[in-house]
């Protein structure tokens, strides 16, 4: 019999990925929607839909949990919730044996350097000085971790950067950023440094933790590393532009302030739990190799970008 799989934020970036995964797979998967349009696109590609919502309607969501055999959680939702909604659910489950599985980020341990170089890298248990901005997601990795004691097994997979089919992540601010420059764009001396993975490698991840993850475990996926300025430099060659350094000022104006304050930072993790445990090996190492594709050329034309921008701006 297959498994019936619930995953929290089936209709986001990551976690349409693992719905994917788990359906090819052929386990069941259950999706929360909170609107008619995420509903029907979840049944579209074969999602068995739970209407509910994390705030104002978590009854469904809590009995869809108990009643699945694994529990995803890969809602996006903002820092300072996550904690109450965490413990609400490993509350939930409590003493059933179930899994429950949070996607973090290594966002935990990010480094504000302004576009400069860390030497450090964080393996899975390294201790670490919090991002403050990320502060509750440390606590709810916490309440994860230790909800394990209380007949739960939950585990948190912390993975860097996610790329792939249909991302916007790195690759494609920096082509976004020639739209509104005309170059391709780094921050300070652009060797800051963010881990990645694909998303098709951390959704294999996701199966392992299933099938033989430790309880109250914490497993980070790691398949390389790029400073920001060689990105910059790659998709200068491929659209046959120069690069440019921006102060942090600039920075905001062109990625917006959050996306500087990423772009600018390191956060560079390592995985030998993950490998030695779980025995998991990624096979898409190369976020360079995105270069080039038709839709990420489309977002340094200026006025495709002003209409994208201005489609998701009512």
């Amino acid at each position: 019999m297959s498994q019936n799989i619930f995953i929290i934020g089936a209709s986001g970036f990551v976690g349409s990925a693992l719905a994917r995964h788990f359906l090819a797979d052929g386990r069941r998967v259950l999706g929360l929607a909170r609107t008619d349009r995420a509903e029907a696109a979840l049944r579209a590609v074969g999602i068995s839909a739970v209407r509910g919502d994390l705030d104002a309607n978590m009854a469904p969501v809590l009995a869809a949990a108990r009643s699945a055999e694994v529990t995803i959680y890969a809602a996006q939702v903002a820092f300072e919730r996550e904690p109450t909604i965490i413990r609400t659910l490993c509350e939930a489950l409590a003493g059933g044996g179930k899994t429950f599985v949070f996607l973090s980020g290594s966002g935990v341990f990010m480094q504000r350097t302004g576009g400069a170089w860390s030497p450090d890298s964080f393996a899975e248990d390294d201790p670490f000085v919090p991002e403050p901005l990320a502060l509750p997601r440390v606590e709810a990795e916490g309440i994860v971790r230790a909800a394990a004691g209380h007949g739960l097994r939950s585990m948190v997979i912390r993975p860097p950067v996610i790329w792939g089919p249909g991302d916007s992540g790195p690759v494609a601010s920096v082509y976004r950023s020639v739209a509104l420059t005309g170059a391709a764009c780094y921050i300070g001396s652009g060797l800051a440094t963010y881990s990645n993975v694909h998303s098709a490698d951390l959704a294999r991840l996701f199966s392992l933790v299933v099938e033989r993850g430790q309880a109250g475990a914490l497993y980070h996926a790691v398949a390389g590393e790029i400073p920001y300025r060689w990105i910059a430099e790659a998709v200068a060659r491929d659209l046959g532009v120069q690069t440019r350094s921006l102060t942090m000022d600039e920075a905001a104006d062109v990625f917006g302030p959050f996306g500087a304050l990423l772009l600018s930072a390191c956060s560079r993790s390592r995985d030998p739990r993950t490998r030695t445990e779980l025995g998991w090996k990624p096979t898409r190492p190369d976020l360079l190799s995105e270069i080039g594709e038709p839709r990420l050329r489309a977002l340094a034309n200026q006025q495709s970008n002003q209409q994208s921008n201005q489609a998701s701006n009512p």
